[in-house]
C-alpha cells in the first residue's frame, strides 16, 4: 500500500489503535484496591478492638451452643433441661456438704513455736485482760487451758491442733464441759481467724472455764480404770 491512499489507511489504524483501552495488570490493581481501602475514611464506623474481641467471643459461644444443642437429646430444649440438672445437682452438693471449709494450715495451729505451760499463758492473758486487749487474753487463756489439759494428760499433745480439736477430744474425759469447751474454741476462733473482736465478757467466760477445769475430776474410761486397779 502506497501513496495517498496508503498514508490515509495508516494513519486510520493508528488513530483507531489509539481508541482500544488497556488493560491494567491484576497484581498492581489488587494493591491499588488495598491501599485505597485502608484509608481511615473506609473505617470510621468499624467495631473497635474490644467489640471485634467480643464479638468472636458470642460467636465462638453460640457455636458451642449449636454443637451441645445438637448432641443433647431433644435438641436446644434436651440442652437446656441438662443445664438445670446440672445446676440442681450443685446446689444439692451444695446445701449437703455446706460451705466447703477452709483448708487447716500451719499457722491455724492453737501454739506457736515456741511452748510454754499453762501457767505462762494465765499470766500472758491476765496482763492482756489488765491491759484491756480482749482478743489476746481469750486467745492466752484457750492456750492455757489445753496446756493444762495436756500436762494433765487429758489429751495427748500434738503439735498442729487446733482449738476445735482440742475441744473436741477433751470433751472425752470431762463431757459436763464439753458445751463450754467448743464455745470457747469458737471464741477463740472468733477473734483469731473470723476477724470478730472479744469483750470483757468473753474474756470472763473463758477465765471461768480454766478455773472449773482445773477443778474438775475426769471420767476415767474403761481402759483408764483397769490401768489404775
Amino acid at each position: 500500500m502506497s501513496g495517498a491512499g496508503g498514508t490515509t489507511a495508516i494513519r486510520l489504524l493508528i488513530r483507531a489503535s489509539g481508541d482500544i483501552p488497556v488493560d491494567t495488570p491484576r497484581v498492581p490493581a489488587r494493591e491499588g484496591a488495598k491501599h485505597e481501602l485502608s484509608k481511615p475514611m473506609y473505617h470510621e464506623n468499624d467495631p473497635n478492638l474490644l467489640q471485634r474481641g467480643l464479638d468472636r467471643l458470642w460467636d465462638w459461644i453460640g457455636d458451642l451452643l449449636d454443637t451441645a444443642s445438637g448432641a443433647a437429646p431433644g435438641g436446644p430444649v434436651g440442652l437446656v433441661v441438662l443445664v438445670l440438672i446440672v445446676v440442681g445437682l450443685v446446689a444439692a452438693l451444695w446445701w449437703r456438704l455446706g460451705t466447703p471449709r477452709r483448708t487447716i494450715r500451719s499457722s491455724d495451729a492453737l501454739f506457736d513455736d515456741s511452748p510454754r505451760s499453762a501457767a505462762e499463758h494465765r499470766t500472758a492473758a491476765e496482763a492482756h485482760a489488765a491491759a484491756r486487749r480482749w482478743n489476746e487474753a481469750v486467745q492466752e487463756r484457750m492456750r492455757a487451758i489445753v496446756r493444762s489439759l495436756e500436762e494433765r494428760a487429758l489429751i495427748d499433745p500434738r503439735p498442729g491442733r487446733t482449738a476445735d480439736e482440742a475441744a473436741a477430744e477433751a470433751g472425752g474425759p470431762l463431757p459436763a464441759h464439753a458445751t463450754r469447751l467448743h464455745s470457747a474454741a469458737r471464741a477463740f476462733d472468733d477473734v483469731t481467724y473470723g476477724g470478730r473482736t472479744a469483750d470483757q465478757q468473753a474474756y470472763l467466760a473463758v477465765r471461768d472455764l480454766d478455773l472449773d477445769l482445773e477443778a474438775a475430776k475426769p471420767l476415767l474410761t474403761t481402759t483408764a480404770q483397769g490401768a489404775a486397779e
